[in-house]
């Protein structure tokens, strides 16, 4: 059986643009959507058009055209979305239903992956407001997927590295502090950093994998769970200098959290469930689930001490 035709919508978002590239490197044949309301946004018109040359296929499509949507889906065989579910830039994650009623009539494909890419949304029914409409609206994705009986993986990417590890998970800045950090309660509470280009291998990875047909697949690479204590200590072996640490009890943190406006709530909402509650990896993955660096072990997956090299 030869590899599945992927289309991906939102191939020039932030884990988007690295999917399109590792379908590419892995032999697909690869489609992206191009909507025509980008418009004058050059830089994404310029990545399209990059993504042509190495090969992909651009498919005009937009969510306000239903018909050009199932046209688009009916020419491969898996789409993986990568739209945003960032609040602080943007949250389209409902726009996914249109995607799944163009899926569900198109009735051609063999596995849909929707935008998840971080948490687990089936397990944070009890986060905080406003925080949790992030996971409501994936969850209702999901039940849209579920009743249409379309075929799915869903991904739990946990922490891309660029927002998490490369600042050490400090708010307000992508990279490390040289003087003063901050840690989460003790700092001790494990979690599960990523580098995004093995966020996206993964995901191409397990397209055509019948193992993780209906399954959730959790990235969760032994060597890159860590505390953000043990983040902190990569980066102080590599500058050679101990940081100044000021710990951050949880219920100084919910009180800062009430003075940002909605859109930061949102987001730094989850700092909290996941330095104070260790919810990425409270758990044991059960049958509905695989972990994804057993699968695959052949991916040679980044540490976090090369990773944060690059900074130094």
């Amino acid at each position: 059986m030869g590899k599945s035709k992927v289309l991906v919508v939102g191939g020039t978002g932030y884990i988007g643009r690295r999917i399109v590239r590792a379908s590419l490197a892995l032999g697909h044949e690869t489609y992206v959507i191009q909507r025509p309301e980008l418009g004058l946004q050059i830089d994404k018109v310029q990545m399209l058009l990059s993504f042509k040359k190495q090969g992909a296929h651009l498919v005009e499509a937009s969510f306000s055209d239903h018909k050009s949507l199932v046209d688009a889906v009916k020419q491969v065989d898996v789409v993986v979305s990568a739209i945003s579910g960032v609040h602080i830039r943007s949250h389209s994650i409902t726009l996914q239903l249109k995607l799944v009623e163009a899926i569900k009539e198109a009735g051609n494909i063999k596995r849909f992956l929707p935008s998840e890419f971080g948490l687990d949304p089936a397990r944070m029914g009890h986060a905080l407001e406003p925080g949790r409409v992030t996971f409501e609206d994936k969850m209702a994705v999901r039940k849209a997927i579920e009743e249409a009986k379309i075929p799915f993986t869903y991904i739990s990417a946990n922490l891309f590295a660029g927002y998490f590890a490369g600042s050490l998970s400090q708010m307000g800045s992508f990279v490390p502090p040289r003087d003063k950090v901050h840690l989460f309660g003790d700092g001790t509470q494990k979690a599960v950093f990523l580098d995004e280009y093995d966020v996206a291998t993964y995901t191409i990875k397990t397209i055509d994998d019948p193992r993780t047909l209906n399954k959730t697949l959790y990235l969760r690479p032994l060597e890159n769970i860590l505390s953000q204590a043990e983040l902190i200590g990569i980066w102080e072996k590599l500058i050679g200098k101990e940081l100044e640490k000021t710990y951050i009890p949880p219920e100084g943190f919910l009180t800062t959290l009430k003075g940002l406006d909605y859109k930061l709530q949102v987001g730094i909402g989850h700092f909290y469930h996941i330095f104070y509650e260790g919810c990425l990896t409270n758990f044991e993955i059960g049958e509905d689930g695989e972990e994804a660096s057993k699968l695959y072990p052949e991916v040679n997956y980044t540490r976090m001490d090369e990773y944060l090299k690059v900074y130094v």
